[in-house]
């Protein structure tokens, strides 16, 4: 069995010809950099990945962090991982060379992120959350704070978390109960308390750096009301050195279906006379600027269970070409030899399906890494303007495509294995435990529906939208003149017409009565990841017919021939239900609806 995290090809195709990444090199930013930068880069993220991340993920699933009331304990190994990622730089790689970074594209980071979630996903978690935290430290702190905390943060020796949930609220965040009281030295006592806080206690570093969202007293109700303060779990003193314990104390520890190396906590703040917090940016306005980690967050759960996926495909697939097992349906002979089971037709159902899955979400989220990328460096405000644009009408799509047809590819992969898949010998249980998460944080369906029927739709006059249909429609005129790709652009074209359609439809039934619009939001918001996915899909296989005409042989024939069968059984199969779906959607359907408590 392959020890292999991801398919390298695969990586370099989405990299460089999907996406045409070394472009990049074009941009000022980038001009000290080549091609060989960004894969040296890549391949030392594969490197620390297997060796660091890897072989500890089993040992960190069966044995959990553990609390003693004083201190959280963790499998030692997990330290070790931490160590190596800050000293390879990656939790500053992305930030620019006069702080410390390696000033990498963000598509690279997260290309690279793409192996640590395959390798171990919940000890990565502790990085991923702190790369985030550094992000708003330096976009909205002040002076101050930013030299006091973000190099500590960007060189491993403090973490981050990002605190928003609180006990009995959920996502609800504009009924948050927390609250941050004046100090007569400019900082805030802050009181109340935090649950599910990933990384919110552990003794992986010298510090963690909580970014936590309250109500100033007397501010106004609801989102508009609250306030982002960065709250140290230790105080730091002005000449950096760390001081006394913050008011910040762990009320426990969460047990998880998955992501079990992951601390999950329970954090009070302020039991004694408040812990001490910090402003971070404007008073009122701590929801907009955690925006940025959350949609960060979002693509990088959905980063996550695209990797997930990834092995779940890598593991069905070796063990598909190596366990034998029955014979054709149309073998007559039952002393002939037994078939390795990836002769199955069925089988080879089962793993075009995951590799539909796994690698459409990859392709998602790299791209939304690029418009991420190119909302900030490039060249005109044309440019940056419409990718802004483009990635907030697609955020909730890229969060929920991966997070939901992810969890299915794990959950095929251990279909393929059969019995194999259930026990824990094999990685395809926890990988499917791990993958059920996704999901669920950073915004579940529901609210990722809602947030695009009922806002981003028509925010800034439907831009984002109409963006998408242009570029959707530039690649379904290309692909027409391409023999290979025409029928397949035919299919996504359809479904692209009964999106447009339902689109119409259902802000007609939202504007009319917003409750009864809004009740199927979340089979629209499947319908639009899967016409998003197939337009990807599209563009990848007119890539792969471009490079069929010129003739590759062997292997990379091979991945082209996989490309161009992946793309039809998209079309084919996986869009072939929003016929359905937007039929039901069109005509308002009530079922959900008029559904009464007292009837279940």
């Amino acid at each position: 069995m392959t020890d292999s995290l991801l398919n390298e090809r695969e990586l370099s195709f989405q990299l460089y010809e999907l996406l045409e990444t070394e472009a990049l090199l074009q941009r000022p930013r980038y001009a000290e950099h080549d091609r060989a930068v960004f894969d040296a880069t890549l391949e030392t993220a594969r490197g620390v990945a297997a060796e660091y991340f890897a072989p500890h993920n089993q040992k960190g699933d069966a044995n959990e962090p553990t609390f003693d009331g004083e201190k959280v304990t963790l499998i030692p190994e997990t330290k070790v991982a931490w160590d190596a990622f800050a000293k390879a730089g990656f939790l500053a790689a992305h930030h620019d060379a006069e702080d410390g970074g390696l000033q990498l594209p963000e598509v690279i980071l997260r290309a690279s992120m793409a192996y640590f979630n395959a390798a171990n996903i919940s000890t990565v978690a502790y990085s991923f959350l702190t790369i985030g935290a550094a992000n708003l430290v330096k976009s909205f702190a002040g002076d101050a704070l930013r030299e006091r905390f973000l190099p500590p943060m960007l060189d491993g020796r403090y973490s981050g978390t990002m605190a928003l949930t609180e006990p009995g609220q959920g996502s609800a965040l504009g009924d948050l109960r927390t609250s941050a009281r004046p100090a007569t030295d400019g900082s805030y006592r802050i009181h109340g308390q935090k649950m599910f806080i990933s990384g919110g206690d552990h003794s992986l570093t010298d510090n963690i750096v909580h970014m936590v969202l309250a109500r100033i007293e007397g501010a106004p109700a609801g989102t508009r009301g609250i306030s982002l303060f960065l709250v140290p779990k230790i105080l730091v003193n002005e000449d950096a050195s760390l001081g006394a314990r913050n008011d910040v104390a762990l009320a426990g520890l969460l047990h998880k279906h998955g992501y079990r190396n992951t601390t999950s906590t329970v954090l009070s703040f302020g039991e004694k006379d408040g812990a001490v917090g910090y402003l971070v940016g404007e008073p009122h306005k701590g929801l907009s600027y955690m925006f940025q980690m959350m949609n960060e967050a979002r693509i990088g759960v959905a980063l996550g269970a695209s990797a997930l996926a990834y092995q779940s495909f890598i593991r069905a697939l070796d063990y598909a070409r190596e366990r034998p097992q029955g014979r054709l349906p149309g073998a007559k002979d039952p002393l002939a030899p037994q078939v390795r089971i990836v002769e199955h037709a069925d089988v080879r159902r089962m793993l075009l399906q995951q590799k539909v899955y796994a690698e459409g979400s990859l392709a998602l989220c790299l791209y939304a890494s690029s418009l991420f990328e190119d909302a900030h460096t490039a060249p005109d405000d044309t440019q940056r303007r419409e990718a802004g644009e483009l990635l907030d009408l697609l955020i909730p799509m890229v969060k929920s495509y991966p997070s939901r047809y992810c969890v299915m590819a794990s959950d095929i992969g251990i279909q393929v294995l059969g019995g194999s898949g259930y026990i824990r010998e094999y990685p395809l249980e926890q990988y499917y435990r791990d993958n059920r998460l996704n999901p669920i944080h950073e915004g579940t369906e529901g609210i990722h529906g809602l947030d695009l029927l009922g806002r981003k739709l028509q925010q800034n006059g439907g831009a984002g939208y109409r963006l998408f249909l242009e570029r959707m429609r530039d690649t379904l005129k290309e692909a027409g003149h391409d023999d290979r790709c025409a029928p397949l652009a035919y299919l996504l074209a359809g479904s692209l017409d009964r999106l447009q359609e339902v689109t119409e439809s259902l802000l007609a039934q939202v504007a009319a009565n917003a409750n009864l619009g809004l009740a199927n939001a979340t089979v629209y918001l499947d319908v639009f990841g899967r016409v998003l996915v197939g337009w990807l899909w599209l563009r990848m296989a007119l890539i792969a017919s471009r490079a069929l005409a010129a003739g590759p042989a062997g292997s990379e024939a091979d991945f082209y021939q996989g490309k161009l069968q992946a793309a039809r059984y998209f079309m084919d199969w996986e869009l072939a239900s929003i016929d359905a779906q937007t039929h039901l959607l069109a005509a308002g359907n009530r079922s959900s609806f008029d559904m009464q408590d007292h009837w279940f």
